[in-house]
């Protein structure tokens, strides 16, 4: 048998990874379907302002990842939230 590479910690592969969907629940609900886990309750920014959420997910492989319904960009930039 042929022996497994030394590990290497700071080559582990993926680190951070995220979707874009605006039908969160729809994405969440078919990722629970299939398997997966819903790792926290849908989260609103700023709630009656703003129409941004995001959820933490599981798919059936063990891989954690974020769901976002708008860019990144527009979510955390400081003119997303000015009326």
């Amino acid at each position: 048998m042929k022996e497994a590479p030394a590990f290497q910690p700071f080559n582990t592969g993926l680190f951070h990874f995220c979707v874009q969907d605006p039908d969160i629940e729809g994405l969440v609900s078919r990722i629970v379907a299939a398997g997966g886990k819903q790792r926290m309750p849908i989260r609103a920014y700023y709630p009656g302002e703003k129409p941004y959420r995001m959820c933490y997910v599981e798919d059936p492989f063990g891989i954690v990842f974020e769901i976002y319904t708008h860019s990144y960009e527009l979510t955390y930039s400081s003119g997303a939230y000015t009326e």
